[in-house]
């Protein structure tokens, strides 16, 4: 259930847009920042379409599609999504992803016992001319390396 404060919020979003339904990507981050397992869980989906006068599945589709969305799954405090498409696999993203799995303890789709960090692969960021690349929550980081990747990762410790 959305608090009312992020009701509120959802609420004065939607009057800078043409109709509700186009307030959709921003209803569900505003959601999603208030959570806090910083996720959207099928009942705020639900209350969402009702706010937009939107049918669920339309809103669950939109949610579904983009990986900023962490749909019914809680993330860490830092959810690093590393790019798995072809620049990046080209580049060595497999060897940041196996660096970055073996600082934290964890693997791809898990997060640390402290719920710290989440570690998820994604299709594309679209960042093809700075492979390898990372998000972490709303930062990118490119043309990453190895060392780079665990400089990174103290600072956020």
């Amino acid at each position: 259930m959305l608090s009312e404060k992020t009701v509120e919020k959802i609420k004065r979003t939607t009057t800078c847009y043409p109709d509700k339904g186009s307030a959709c990507m921003s209803a569900l981050r505003i959601a999603q920042l208030d959570d806090p397992e910083n996720q959207l869980t099928e009942d705020a989906l639900r209350q969402i379409a009702n706010m937009l006068d939107m049918p669920p599945v339309k809103v669950n589709e939109v949610a579904a599609f983009y990986t900023m969305y962490n749909v019914e799954r809680p993330v860490g405090k830092y959810h690093i999504q590393v790019c798995a498409n072809i620049s990046c696999s080209l580049l060595g993203v497999e060897h940041i992803i196996s660096r970055i799995e073996n600082i934290l303890d964890i693997k791809v789709g898990e997060t640390t016992k402290d719920k710290k960090f989440t570690l998820s692969t994604v299709e594309c960021l679209g960042s093809c001319g700075t492979a390898p690349m990372m998000q972490i929550n709303q930062d990118y980081y490119e043309n990453l390396t190895g060392e780079g990747v665990e400089e990174i990762l103290k600072s956020l410790e």
